[in-house]
């Protein structure tokens, strides 16, 4: 499967998050924990674990297409 980025991701979260990869977040969308589509139904969000985090989870967002990539961050608060 192909991803894209959109250029918020590109611009913002990767120069924010510099500790975030374009091949972290794929792997995330890739292999989920949880999947969750948002209220909207224009963005879903992804979870799941990341060694090179330190095995923290990482959420990532993608448009409703489920292959470009919007957003990325580290959640905290995420509970399996």
């Amino acid at each position: 499967m192909l991803f894209s980025f959109t250029a918020y991701f590109e611009s913002k979260v990767l120069a924010k998050r510099r500790y975030i990869s374009r091949e972290m977040c794929i792997r995330v969308v890739q292999q989920p924990v949880h999947v969750e589509r948002q209220t909207d139904d224009e963005r879903v969000g992804f979870w799941a674990p990341v060694p090179e985090l330190g095995g923290r989870v990482l959420c990532v967002v993608t448009l409703a297409d489920q292959r470009t990539i919007h957003d990325a961050f580290p959640d905290r608060r995420f509970r399996p």
